[in-house]
């Protein structure tokens, strides 16, 4: 499949429209008004999904793709040392996820700070959609030819051509190019982010008592950190954390599920974090002109 999908001619200059930028575009829309609708429903002014968004999402591209290109760089790929230029190129593909969840979580905190918002409750709606979103943009990775495990006998298994296998997998003569087919372990991401994600948002809804301020978040960030830790395994092309079995991306994850474990049992009650409170309800702000939602 071609990864444009199609061009036109502007002062004298191709421009192209590719796949990639097309479905990131479309997941972070989906996500924004999964999002807006999370943060009505809990009474907040929804408008703040769309004004935050104009600085999440500048920043929250280039958190992806710095990340992106020093995981490729620390991986021993030279191409963005040698090609510098290239380092903005996002439109030829090749961000990362915990890139732009850093860089976003940061600019939303100063967002939320100068608006006089409840991060809690931004938090919480916020997290189980960037999955939905995350899974959506996915199969661009497909029509990429990129982020494939290794070869599998599995009836799923992808084909991937000879220009975007890497290494050992681009000799032909081990691994023929009409038989040899790939694990795809962005679809197995993709899955796991809308069974994941369509979970957290329906036991949100359905026991509002029991995810009190700070849970949403903390179930995400053992659900997310466990399934992408998980489907590192079957990725050969992630760098290796000196020393260990585990990818950088792996550590993150793994980091992330501790974190969000911790999380858990800081809100429950188990033991406290220093500096670290929860609210017992979200403080829920009045939209514009209108009367705050009440709880029943």
């Amino acid at each position: 499949m071609d990864p444009i999908l199609f061009s036109f001619e502007l002062l004298g200059r191709t421009i192209n429209l590719r796949w990639y930028g097309l479905l990131v575009a479309l997941g972070i829309s989906i996500a924004a008004w999964l999002a807006e609708r999370e943060i009505a429903r809990r009474g907040e002014n929804s408008e703040h999904v769309w004004n935050a968004l104009t600085w999440l999402l500048p920043i929250g591209l280039l958190g992806a793709r710095l990340w992106y290109v020093i995981n490729a760089t620390i991986g021993g790929n030279s191409y963005y040392i040698e090609n510098p230029g290239k380092i903005l190129a996002i439109w030829e593909g090749g961000l990362h996820f915990f890139g732009g969840l850093l860089f976003g979580v940061v600019t939303l905190y100063f967002y939320a700070r100068k608006h006089k918002l409840d991060m809690w409750l931004f938090l919480d709606a916020i997290a189980p959609t960037t999955m939905i979103g995350q899974a959506v943009a996915r199969p661009a990775n497909f029509i990429n030819q990129e982020l494939y495990g290794q070869p599998t006998s599995l009836p799923w298994g992808i084909k991937i051509d000879s220009l975007h296998r890497i290494s050992p997998y681009n000799d032909l003569t081990t691994f023929p190019l009409e038989t040899t087919r790939f694990h795809p372990t962005f679809a197995y991401e993709m899955i796991w982010n809308f069974v994941t994600a369509g979970i957290l948002l329906w036991a949100a809804k359905r026991w509002p008592e029991k995810f009190k301020p700070g849970a949403v978040l903390a179930w995400w960030l053992i659900l997310a950190g466990t399934g992408r830790a998980l489907i590192e395994f079957f990725r050969p092309d992630q760098p290796l954390v000196t020393g260990t079995f585990l990818t950088t991306s792996q550590l993150v994850s793994v980091l992330m599920g501790a974190a969000g474990l911790l999380l858990l049992m800081a809100r429950n009650g188990t033991f406290s974090i220093p500096g670290l409170t929860f609210p017992e309800k979200y403080k829920i702000a009045p939209a514009p002109g209108k009367e705050p939602t009440r709880r029943r």
